[in-house]
């Protein structure tokens, strides 16, 4: 089952203010909720496309510094080593019982969009071995 959030666990999660995530998402820099009105949620990839929005603007990069990074540009912020209570976000693919595939997208470098070219990917190659 996919974990999904409201927007206020999405906030609260990046401890981002709603007009910050809504700004985020008019500019393209977020994708848009699954869904409209009171039924639209956020899956984990919102959850890490917000954190690692939140990581370089922290660092001082422009909005569209990030832009380019989301789409699969270079950070200009060198990944650290992670400390206690750091916050990374994995993407959990139930393929088949006993068989699931952890995603660490930001680590792998890849944008939503090829993230998810990447799960199509890989459930079409699992139903030809059926």
């Amino acid at each position: 089952m996919t974990t999904i959030y409201s927007i206020d666990q999405l906030c609260a999660l990046t401890d981002l203010p709603k007009r910050t995530v809504r700004y985020y998402m008019q500019l393209g820099l977020v994708d848009r909720p699954v869904g409209e009105t009171r039924a639209a949620h956020y899956t984990p990839v919102h959850l890490g496309q917000l954190m690692q929005i939140r990581k370089l603007a922290d660092a001082g990069v422009s909005l569209e510094r990030i832009r380019t990074v989301l789409a699969g540009g270079e950070s200009p912020v060198p990944e650290g080593e992670r400390q206690p209570g750091a916050i990374r976000v994995h993407s959990h693919v139930f393929i088949a019982p006993g068989i699931e595939l952890q995603i660490d997208p930001q680590e792998a470098g890849l944008s939503p969009e090829q993230l998810r070219a990447f799960v199509r990917s890989v459930m079409t190659e699992w139903e030809k071995t059926k």
